[in-house]
């Protein structure tokens, strides 16, 4: 591994605290190439060298038993996305880069192996995969953009605020695979990019 990246500290958070409520069931446990989807997130992180640090619910608290990594338990996963963003961060003592997934949205190692060391050679504040010009998922932050993250609030649209606040500061990553724009968030999704 190159050793500018061993010599980072990288963290992605697994958001995975929400109700699931379109899917019908707990997504942490739907299967997935084997394995919950919540273990594939979790290995496919630890195989690019990134340590993961998972955000569950009080519904679905059970399933920490399940990782071998961190869990952190939102107390009010109903208040969105940016509470168990800002559960995650809170957490966190220190971090040079860091990634923010959805348990829903599954991409292998390779991909984020590729964005997280685009985001360390460009030096950028934000990496974002794209796939023919439409940004996707994970997106990558750099420990600068701290004070930003943790000023995100539902009302402002959370990451959304941050990434539109100035566009030229994203360090796009072009990938010809559309998996980087999945969404698993219906049984119908789910079902398409599981037959892919």
């Amino acid at each position: 591994m190159n050793s500018r990246l061993s010599s980072t500290v990288n963290i992605a958070l697994i958001l995975s605290a929400g109700a699931s409520t379109r899917m019908g069931t707990c997504k942490a446990s739907l299967l997935w190439k084997g394995m919950t989807l919540l273990n594939y997130q979790v290995q496919q992180w630890q195989l690019a060298d990134v340590t993961p640090v998972v955000v569950l619910g009080p519904h679905n608290a059970d399933l920490q038993r399940t990782v071998t990594c961190r869990c952190l338990i939102n107390p009010n996963p109903s208040a969105g996305k940016t509470s168990s963003i800002l559960t995650g961060l809170r957490s966190l003592s220190d971090w040079s880069v860091l990634a923010i997934a959805a348990v829903d949205q599954p991409r292998p190692a390779a991909i984020y192996q590729r964005l997280l060391q685009e985001h360390l050679h460009h030096s950028a504040l934000i990496t974002a995969p794209t796939h023919h010009g439409r940004i996707g998922h994970p997106l990558l932050f750099a420990a600068a953009l701290l004070p930003d993250l943790l000023a995100i609030s539902e009302e402002t649209q959370g990451l959304r605020q941050i990434v539109q606040a100035d566009p030229t500061r994203i360090r796009r990553v072009h990938f010809e695979s559309a998996i980087v724009l999945a969404d698993l968030n219906t049984p119908d999704a789910f079902e398409a990019w599981r037959s892919r």
